[in-house]
């Protein structure tokens, strides 16, 4: 009776508990799941992922630099006096050879009179000097002269003509004087304001002042400091006007203008680890002035396909750089990746993703390699060609 008993009771607990299982069995879809393994399973995290961008680029850095002219003077007097005109208007543009300022001319006309005195005087003398010199040969020939009375008329000769000779370089020196006080634009561009006016008295010599300044135009230098890398890359060989160079001003979002390397400094600045470069650029329109700020792009070679991510999606594990990608099972995985330059707002990756690949770019704090998630796919962040349509 007593085994009967526990028979019994042993079928009893067997059916409650195959009837339990059955239960749970139905209750998840016909699924069997345990409350702790439930409780295990992570949620799927809500993240934003953006596919790789994949597209043929060409290699270029951005550096920012400055606007300078070719020619940049600045006007001071090469003669003492008076400015009694100003001939150009403030800011406004001049061809070589326009007037500047006036100096008053009139001291310097009356040294040019004078010197032009000296010099006839000179000649006069010199005609006399000659013939005398001729007569005393015709007697000296018949010996109807000493010979100390010809060495004298000889001398006398050749006194006469170097005194012709220096006359001349006073009436020289007299007419450059005298064109020194017009002062007119020595190269062609753009003047400055007229900083010493009419009335006021100049002088020469280390105090002259600075009447204006003047600036050419067009075309037009834009200087910034490359790194090392670029230099050995793209300017280090003799062909530097073929390496393509455009700069882009602070109100624009890309580069307007194409110039080409008109010059590579002499050295690398060991602090800095730069090279200073200059570009050439038309300015036919004038907006590019000296001292203006540009962002300028060097690059060349053959374009070719790459893929790009943004900066923002990329992380730091030690020395290791790598994203978060999710696969088709949309879970997240760990991936390492090698980073390029930046082209147009994005990071060029060399190794590590394939075009098409996704990866997270907003959320990364809130999944780890293995988590599943929600993945709610937007555009790639920076991507400017997306943005406008480019390809």
């Amino acid at each position: 009776m007593v085994f009967k008993r526990k028979l019994v009771i042993s079928s009893a607990i067997s059916l409650a508990v195959i009837a339990g299982v059955g239960a749970m069995y139905h209750t998840y879809g016909g699924t069997p799941v345990t409350e702790a393994a439930a409780a295990a399973a992570p949620p799927a995290a809500d993240v934003d992922v953006a596919t790789v961008v994949s597209r043929s680029i060409t290699d270029y850095q951005e550096y920012s630099g400055r606007i300078e002219a070719i020619n940049d003077v600045q006007i001071r007097p090469l003669v003492s006096g008076t400015i009694v005109a100003v001939h150009f208007q403030d800011g406004a543009m001049v061809r070589k050879g326009d007037p500047l300022f006036t100096i008053d001319p009139r001291p310097y006309q009356a040294e040019v009179d004078r010197a032009a005195a000296q010099l006839a005087s000179a000649e006069s003398r010199s005609g006399y000097a000659a013939s005398d010199w001729e007569r005393a040969q015709r007697l000296l020939s018949d010996n109807a002269i000493a010979k100390r009375d010809y060495d004298e008329a000889q001398n006398a000769n050749r006194e006469a003509i170097a005194a012709v000779k220096a006359a001349k370089a006073a009436v020289e020196a007299a007419q450059i004087n005298l064109g020194y006080t017009a002062i007119a634009a020595p190269v062609s561009g753009r003047v400055s304001r007229a900083l010493l006016t009419v009335g006021n008295v100049v002088s020469t010599g280390a105090n002259a002042p600075v009447l204006t300044t003047l600036v050419s135009m067009s075309p037009i230098y834009a200087s910034f400091d490359v790194d090392e890398r670029t230099y050995l890359r793209f300017l280090s060989h003799d062909s530097k006007v073929t390496v393509p160079t455009w700069i882009g001003l602070a109100n624009e979002t890309g580069y307007s203008r194409q110039g080409v390397i008109d010059s590579v400094d002499n050295r690398l600045d060991t602090g800095s680890g730069t090279i200073r470069v200059r570009a050439r650029f038309d300015n036919a329109d004038g907006v590019l002035v000296p001292g203006l700020y540009v962002r300028a792009r060097v690059g060349g070679g053959a374009p070719h396909p790459a893929v790009l991510v943004s900066d923002a999606a990329i992380q730091t594990d030690q020395e290791k750089k790598f994203v978060l990608l999710v696969d088709k099972e949309d879970k997240v995985q760990y991936r390492e990746v090698k980073l390029g330059d930046q082209q147009r707002g994005l990071r060029v990756i060399t190794g590590g993703l394939q075009p098409g690949e996704r990866i997270v770019v907003n959320g990364m704090q809130r999944v780890r390699p293995g988590d599943p998630v929600k993945p709610n796919l937007v555009q790639m962040s920076g991507d400017a060609a997306a943005a406008t349509g480019a390809s």
